[in-house]
């Protein structure tokens, strides 16, 4: 089973940092930086600061396990972090230099439910979990 990781990350002035993805013959979507646990990352919490550091070129600070998604091949690990530098420029992630990809954009998107709602992130069951947070206000609270 593959295991992943990827970081709600709460950035200055109540925003969050998320990658618009956008390939030929697909509409754009949005998802939450992270990437794969591997075999020589020491733990999930590791794996994800060094996703932070090869995706956006930052320091994430995790605070707890916000979300998993399961399904037969894969676990996903939401976890909310916050970060307060980072640098898209300066990312080594393996994914960005790989022909066929398509293009990574970082962006920073208001913690609103109307923001959120503008944008297609992806999966679809983390977004609606990020929406009802903020309508709560947990993640301003854990942050």
């Amino acid at each position: 089973m593959r295991h992943r990781v990827r970081a709600v990350l709460l950035a200055p002035n109540n925003t969050t940092l998320l990658i618009k993805r956008i390939r030929p013959g697909i509409d754009p979507y949005w998802v939450i930086v992270g990437g794969k646990v591997e075999p020589t990352d020491a733990s999930p919490e590791d794996a994800l600061r060094r996703e932070v550091r090869e995706e956006i070129a930052g320091e994430a600070e995790i605070f707890n396990l916000l979300h998993t998604i399961e399904t037969a091949d894969e676990r996903q690990d939401f976890y909310l972090a916050t970060i307060e530098k980072w640098s898209f420029e300066d990312r080594t992630g393996p994914e960005f230099s790989q022909e066929g990809r398509g293009e990574y954009i970082l962006e920073e998107i208001p913690l609103t439910t109307e923001a959120l709602d503008a944008i297609n992130l992806l999966p679809q069951e983390i977004a609606a979990v990020l929406r009802e947070a903020v309508k709560r206000g947990d993640l301003f609270a854990a942050g």
